[in-house]
């Protein structure tokens, strides 16, 4: 009888490099893994693997001039105005170096109290103390400084956004508003920024007669002089790579998934499924952070992952219609109400209280906690176990 349920392994690999053969690599250390310390794999087992090595792979990279020549081309004057980046040293000052070279003077338009994964540009105590509404009051730099002072120091990175985005360029200047509409005060020409908002706010924009609006997904859509590109997603979900280049988000990744899932079977004899992740879809409650900065957290995956759980609540019917029960009859009780259960419980009481997110956000954010960031060395991650349930034999 199984005594335990889902589990997640992260499997240290070798560091990838431009042009290595990332499926047959993966399947051989995942086969390996399973060798060495002796655990077993099975079909539906799930294989993710971090957007960040099939980039690397991929070579798929841009310089500063690069992008800021993309961006040029979208461009009719000299000013160029951005709507609502994040404020993040690795996911977009690299992209704001490109962006000053391809403009006479760049508008960065913050929103605030914080932008929109939640990164803290002031408190939101600070703002009610000073009885401001952020919905309505919109500010020039020197008007924010005349009501909030220096009180604008990140309190995990210790860093002025304001004074750190400025030192990108002497041709760059900052104002303060939750409308997007704010921008066209000073330029015309919008390059939005945002990331989950991005169509509606390009909407607002172009409603409200802004001469040319583009997304940060339609720069570098196609390469240029040699450069990476990607034709979904542009610079969306870039990273910085060194000073003067970014790793862009992945391309071809159905193709990439499609091909480890083979490698995986010819190597194993499982069939797994397999996805592409980056950043998870969860919340830090500490301080305040949303960590999704990618436009998705899964570009690809195996049709094994489509949809969304559908789940029985075990609480809750233990607590109403098994109420009556104990011990080994509740338990097989529960077990047999799991296995009668149909295709779609969308509404029914006894899925209240159920996860309703997509499996691949659900499995990418687990993938993203268990590989961590930093100095773990493992960009693959292992998942079995993951469409059991109680009443699962094996």
């Amino acid at each position: 009888m199984r005594r335990t349920g889902v589990t997640a392994r992260g499997i240290i690999m070798p560091i990838f490099k431009t042009g290595d053969d990332l499926p047959a690599l993966i399947s051989q250390g995942v086969w390996e893994a399973s060798q060495q310390e002796g655990f077993a794999l099975h079909d539906q087992d799930i294989v993710a693997v971090t957007e960040a090595v099939v980039a690397r792979a991929q070579g798929n990279y841009a310089t500063c001039q690069q992008i800021a020549q993309s961006i040029r081309s979208q461009m009719k004057g000299d000013v160029l105005g951005l709507v609502f980046p994040i404020l993040s040293r690795n996911r977009f000052s690299i992209l704001l170096k490109a962006m000053a070279m391809a403009a006479k003077k760049v508008v960065i338009q913050l929103s605030y109290p914080c932008d929109e994964v939640g990164n803290g540009l002031l408190s939101w105590d600070l703002v009610e103390e000073k009885e401001v509404d952020p919905w309505r009051d919109s500010y020039t730099e020197e008007e924010f400084r005349s009501v909030f002072g220096r009180q604008t120091v990140h309190p995990f990175t210790g860093v002025d956004y304001i004074e750190y985005y400025k030192s990108f360029g002497e041709n760059i200047e900052i104002v303060f508003s939750n409308d997007p509409r704010y921008i066209l005060n000073f330029t015309k020409e919008v390059l939005v920024c945002s990331i989950h908002s991005r169509f509606r706010d390009q909407r607002k924009l172009q409603k409200a007669g802004a001469t040319t609006v583009f997304r940060m997904d339609q720069v570098m859509t196609a390469p240029i002089d040699g450069s990476g590109y990607n034709e979904t997603y542009g610079i969306l979900g870039s990273n910085k790579a060194t000073e003067e280049s970014v790793k862009l988000f992945p391309r071809d990744c159905k193709a990439f998934v499609e091909k480890l899932q083979e490698e995986l079977a010819a190597r194993t004899g499982k069939k797994m499924e397999v996805m592409v992740y980056g950043d998870g879809g969860f919340k830090d409650p500490q301080g305040g952070i949303w960590e999704l900065a990618d436009p998705v957290v899964s570009p690809a995956f195996t049709s094994g992952l489509a949809g969304t759980p559908n789940e029985l609540k075990i609480k809750y019917l233990a607590d109403t219609e098994f109420a009556h029960l104990s011990g080994k009859e509740l338990n097989e009780a529960l077990r047999q109400k799991i296995r009668e259960k149909h295709g779609s419980l969308k509404g029914e009481m006894a899925s209240q209280g159920t996860t309703p997110r997509q499996i691949t956000d659900l499995v990418g954010s687990l993938s993203d906690l268990v590989s961590g960031s930093g100095d773990r060395g493992t960009p693959v991650v292992l998942i079995q176990g993951y469409f059991s349930n109680y009443a699962s034999e094996e």
